[in-house]
């Protein structure tokens, strides 16, 4: 519909980075002060807010939980004063910890696809592997050792398997990866905490990173798919249970093949938005600067449609934002 399309423009351009700032400016001022609860509420109470400002008909599908463990922004909440049917999936704050620490590459994001395109994806964790733009399909899979993906990475690359960088999160679980991609002598970048971040960094050939593999939330793989979709890239995941409670959770989502492998158009399909506003200082997108009522913030969003990448730089008055008490 020529109407809604039109819409879903202006949404990219101005009012989904304005919601990604806003939870970014109310998170910031948590910055350092060692309570990653507290940081992500705020995020959560100013995204939301943003959201009922916009003129759609939405639908949390990836959120901050289930209804009964999520007082606001939960998986099935509607959002916005009504319009065109929208997907939203989102992390108000990806990197709590990263926050509440002042550690680098704490994001607000989200991802907006007319209804029906985002994975419901329950969460739990999920297997993934990912590498950015302008290589040959099926350069990477999932199933394949890593160091096998490395090699056929270097090689599409013209480089040398130890020319390429896997960026992996730090966790017990991936020491068997690690180990994987060091026997080839492949570097490896750990990070904290962020896979969403972790899996934005192969889009862009200035961050040095080439590819991403580990296990993470599957909301911020769906995330991540989003931020591939825009800009092009490879991405393969799959759901991981740990117990009966987390399948039940699937099946709540309308997932009936729980061994499935789902690749970037499985996860993201249709017209896909995404927005990002740093939060700390990061790879990709600068932190909130507050100098004295003045707030600056950078935000990056994309739509798939286009193709289209916009940066934004904001410069705002700091009463322009519902801070709280912050």
């Amino acid at each position: 519909m020529a109407d809604e399309s039109a819409y879903l423009d202006r949404i990219l351009t101005i009012e989904l980075g304005r919601c990604t700032e806003a939870a970014a400016v109310a998170a910031s001022t948590m910055i350092g002060r060692g309570d990653k609860e507290g940081a992500d509420q705020a995020a959560v109470t100013a995204l939301r807010a943003a959201f009922n400002k916009l003129d759609i008909d939405g639908t949390i599908v990836i959120g901050e939980g289930e209804r009964d463990e999520a007082p606001m922004l939960y998986i099935g909440e509607k959002v916005g004063r009504g319009g065109p049917k929208i997907d939203i999936a989102l992390d108000p704050l990806e990197g709590t910890t990263l926050t509440a620490k002042a550690m680098q590459n704490a994001l607000a994001v989200v991802a907006m696809a007319t209804g029906g395109s985002l994975l419901h994806s329950p969460d739990v964790y999920m297997d993934k592997i990912a590498c950015g733009p302008g290589y040959p399909d099926g350069v990477i899979d999932l199933d394949a050792p890593v160091r096998e993906n490395i090699e056929n990475l270097a090689k599409a690359k013209g480089v040398k398997p130890s020319e390429i960088t896997l960026c992996v999160l730090d966790r017990e679980r991936h020491q068997s990866i690690i180990d994987s991609a060091r026997s080839v002598d492949a570097r490896v970048f750990l990070i904290p905490d962020g896979d969403v971040a972790g899996v934005f960094h192969t889009t862009e050939a200035h961050t040095g990173i080439d590819m991403y593999v580990g296990q993470g939330g599957a909301p911020e793989g769906v995330l991540a798919a989003a931020a591939l979709r825009c800009v092009g890239g490879q991405m393969q995941s799959r759901l991981v249970f740990r117990n009966d409670d987390e399948r039940a959770r699937a099946e709540r989502s309308g997932i009936t093949d729980l061994s499935r492998k789902y690749d970037l158009h499985d996860m993201a399909s249709g017209d896909v938005m995404f927005a990002a506003t740093g939060v700390t200082p990061g790879s990709m997108l600068r932190g909130v600067q507050w100098q004295g009522d003045v707030v600056k913030t950078q935000t990056v969003v994309m739509r798939s449609k286009t193709g289209t990448v916009r940066y934004i730089d904001a410069v705002s008055n700091a009463s322009s934002y519902d801070l709280g008490d912050g």
